[in-house]
């Protein structure tokens, strides 16, 4: 049995008792990175082994994992913070899973993609979600170009020295579509910003931005 188990995007109490107890009942856990496993662990009095599981390995460990489950080993994924697979380590191994008819179950739980939608002000009834832009600038306006034309909410996930970019990039396409930046979503200085791409390019230009951010991009 392989276990999605999704961790806080920010506030520890956001994690489920069930998904402690999943935890206590598995032989190791594949961690993103150990070190920030290790922290909601030790919050909770969890003893499990860990083993690195990230972009770099996914596709070698995600055999001997395989290997693992069809012994009839019980793991547990975790990604640094948030839901596994989203923008995170872990599709291939589920994709895996699948093919060699192995059990994948979910333990639902935070996902800043949705946290951020639900307290955004934006349509919550149709999106799209694009995750991380691509790295290379004309890829990633490309990307914004056309999920301009999508009927409904996009949500992106922005990292805090790429999101000035960004937010100019929506500006040159369409100024007046509207924006919501949501930022630290579960912790102490948690904000949502909303107004006209060009007026929040030009407030961002200045302001200096800190933390994980998710950018929503209103309907036409």
């Amino acid at each position: 049995m392989l276990y999605i188990i999704a961790t806080p995007i920010g506030n520890l109490g956001d994690f489920s008792p069930r998904a402690c107890a999943i935890i206590a009942s598995c032989d190791y856990l594949l961690c993103e990175d150990t070190r920030r496993s290790g922290i909601l662990l030790n919050h909770y009095s969890l003893k499990c082994p860990m083993k690195s599981f990230h972009a770099h390995n996914e596709k070698r460990m995600s055999e001997r994992v395989i290997r693992d489950l069809q012994q009839g080993l019980t793991i547990g994924l975790l990604s640094d913070a948030g839901t596994p697979t989203l923008s995170d380590p872990g599709a291939t191994l589920v994709a895996l899973c699948h093919e060699h008819e192995l059990t994948v179950s979910p333990i639902p739980g935070p996902c800043a993609a949705l946290t951020a939608l639900c307290a955004s002000g934006l349509n919550p009834s149709r999106f799209q979600f694009l995750g991380f832009l691509p790295r290379r600038p004309g890829k990633a306006k490309k990307l914004l170009k056309e999920s301009l034309d999508y009927p409904g909410t996009t949500i992106i996930y922005e990292s805090p020295h790429r999101v000035k970019h960004t937010l100019t990039w929506l500006a040159e396409l369409d100024p007046e579509r509207c924006l919501v930046l949501a930022r630290e979503l579960t912790k102490k200085f948690e904000s949502f910003t909303r107004g006209s791409a060009q007026d929040m390019a030009t407030r961002y230009e200045q302001d200096s931005v800190l933390g994980e951010c998710v950018i929503l991009i209103a309907e036409k």
